[in-house]
């Protein structure tokens, strides 16, 4: 099974292209995500014909593996055949063909229902501690978790840790990825979904990609990972033996991450 995170790891939005070269050599880009009638996400042209490669890998299976929501995961269409299954909200749901698996649905609830402050006391929490003079709006991730797009300029540098401190005996983790801040119940985790795909199916090997925080139990828990050269993940110099710690940063690590997997795939022979 290939396990990957989709944004700033595979796909990238304008903002985060960091093509880094002379306009005349940058790649040609592919569009993977239109949102309100304009393009929202790419990849290189050639991670789009490596991603159809890997979907239709005969040796392995592509799991996307989001912090997204649903409805912000079904507005991406990735080259190569539909993947069967997917994860989203950062382990919160298990598509298959689609659809929400409603029995791993409700087990993750009771899960948080039994080991996380809820979701109204944080999002309080938040309402009451965010400056309106750096906060652009607050969001509610299908009742899961919370997340914050802030004016990443005006942020206090102090202030995700500050809300990190705050969160951990509460259960829940504090993530930072470009302009979004994500507040996370402990519990949900990719590598858990991960896992239980891995069960149904039978893959006897997981291999993970991820950039952030909140992709350290996905890439801890594969029996081999990448992760690029920048993200929250690259800024702390967080590491695992197991885990390649790629230089590549922006939109060309997309490619970068899919030529490994392959090649890891193939047994080297590319």
């Amino acid at each position: 099974m290939v396990a990957s995170d989709l944004d700033r790891t595979l796909i990238y939005s304008a903002a985060a292209l960091a093509l880094g070269m002379p306009d005349a050599e940058a790649p040609r880009l592919t569009c993977v995500e239109v949102y309100r009638s304009l393009p929202q996400s790419f990849v290189t042209e050639a991670a789009g014909g490596l991603l159809a490669e890997l979907a239709a890998h005969p040796g392995a299976f592509f799991v996307p593996t989001t912090t997204r929501t649903r409805e912000q995961y079904l507005r991406i269409s990735l080259p190569g055949p539909v993947p069967r299954y997917a994860i989203c909200a950062n382990g919160g749901h298990l598509l298959v063909d689609g659809r929400t698996d409603e029995d791993w649905h409700a087990a993750v609830r009771r899960a948080l229902a039994a080991d996380c402050a809820p979701l109204a006391e944080v999002r309080d929490h938040l309402r009451r501690t965010a400056d309106p003079a750096w906060l652009l709006r607050e969001r509610d991730a299908e009742g899961l978790f919370a997340y914050l797009v802030v004016d990443r300029g005006l942020l206090p540098d102090t202030w995700p840790k500050e809300l990190a401190d705050w969160a951990a005996p509460r259960g829940w983790t504090v993530s930072l990825q470009g302009r979004k801040l994500y507040a996370v119940p402990r519990p949900l985790t990719k590598s858990a979904a991960v896992a239980e795909i891995a069960r149904r199916t039978g893959a006897g090997t997981v291999l993970a990609a991820g950039d952030s925080l909140l992709d350290t139990d996905l890439l801890l828990a594969a029996d081999q990972g990448w992760r690029p050269g920048h993200g929250e993940l690259a800024a702390a110099g967080w590491a695992a033996p197991h885990v390649t710690a790629l230089t590549g940063q922006g939109v060309a690590c997309g490619e970068e991450i899919l030529r490994a997997v392959l090649r890891r795939l193939d047994g080297g022979a590319r």
